[in-house]
């Protein structure tokens, strides 16, 4: 099979020829990784380590300039080195001067799909028809944490639900148009739409199911219907313990579910298996808060057999790490993750 059918065997919970196998990882643990192989870029190291890459599809920003520092919603960022590597950081949050919804209103102006131009997708696609297709999504709570500040955003949804229901109708509404746009330049080619955000913490929720369910999942529901309606899967990721609120994501048509943090109260594989297996594919599992950064290569070999026996019984699992590969992860871990699903991943 070719990574595409392979991947849509697994969403269409059909046996493939083995099990797929995803990449999440940062620049800075790529580098690491390709040094260790001798490899010349990501793409030979996916062909080396038979990685089901899927080509995510996105149009060119060809809107007003922004500010000096800034993105297209005014937020300003500042590099932060942690020793191994950098994360860009929010360090402006251009909506946290602002208490009404008529003082946004007046002074900020909102994204919208005609600041892009989407006319070289089917470009960016063509020859990769061996690849699965992600295009469109969406993680709005993601962006309002940021433009209001995450301490403020979590209290507004209990001291301004209004001003969260605007803003999110706002940042809800750029997503479904510009993925309704990608999906009118190649009808019918997208595969999987990232449909995100992070309700989970270590332990449990980080907002109660209450405020999920008003404020998230009917805005959620709407951008699954429009993937389902294109032919896309509707691919779920939060971190953490999400139990509590998969049937109610499941009831709105999820397809995925990931990453599959098991180490998180309520995350076991053999549950989430045994209780969601029928109507979810599972994509991610094999832990990078500990296995992959301080295991050896033997219990990174074990828990992806364990991985493939639990959450591949019957098919329906992507391998992937559990969240972005970090730069503490040996290379020789993240080699050995890959090695073991291919060999132990043959249908």
């Amino acid at each position: 099979m070719t990574s595409k059918e392979r991947w849509l065997a697994v969403l269409n919970h059909e046996q493939p020829d083995r099990l797929p196998m995803d990449y999440w990882a940062t620049e800075e643990a790529t580098r690491k990784v390709l040094v260790y192989l001798g490899c010349a870029g990501p793409w030979e190291m996916f062909e080396r380590l038979h990685i089901d890459r899927p080509i995510k599809v996105v149009p060119q920003y060809a809107g007003p300039p922004p500010e000096p520092g800034c993105d297209m919603y005014g937020r300003r960022y500042r590099d932060v080195d942690y020793g191994q590597g950098v994360y860009s950081e929010c360090i402006y949050h251009p909506l946290a001067q602002y208490g009404t919804i008529e003082e946004i209103e007046a002074n900020y102006t909102w994204p919208t799909a005609d600041w892009f131009d989407y006319s070289g997708i089917p470009d960016q696609i063509e020859g990769k028809d061996r690849y699965p297709i992600e295009g469109g999504g969406s993680e709005p709570f993601l962006i309002y944490k940021d433009l209001r500040g995450m301490e403020q955003a979590y209290m507004d949804l209990v001291l301004k639900p209004d001003l969260v229901h605007y803003c999110l109708d706002k940042l809800f509404d750029f997503c479904y148009d510009n993925t309704l746009r990608i999906y009118e330049q190649i009808p019918g080619k997208v595969d999987i739409s990232y449909v995100a955000e992070d309700f989970g913490a270590q332990e449990d929720l980080l907002v109660s199911p209450g405020q999920i369910r008003q404020f998230f999942i009917p805005r959620m529901k709407r951008m699954i219907d429009l993937a389902h309606q294109a032919g896309a899967h509707a691919f779920f990721h939060s971190d953490g313990a999400v139990r509590k609120i998969i049937p109610d994501m499941i009831a709105a048509g999820i397809d995925v579910l990931n990453p599959i943090q098991w180490r998180c109260k309520g995350m076991e594989r053999e549950g989430l298996k045994r209780d969601f297996g029928d109507r979810l594919a599972f994509h991610g599992g094999v832990d990078n808060q500990h296995t992959l950064a301080f295991g050896s290569v033997d219990e990174v070999r074990e828990e992806v057999i364990t991985n493939i026996r639990v959450l591949g019984q019957g098919g329906g699992y992507i391998l992937a790490p559990c969240h972005n590969i970090q730069t503490v992860s040996p290379p020789e871990n993240v080699v050995a993750m890959y090695e073991t699903g291919y060999e132990h991943g043959q249908m």
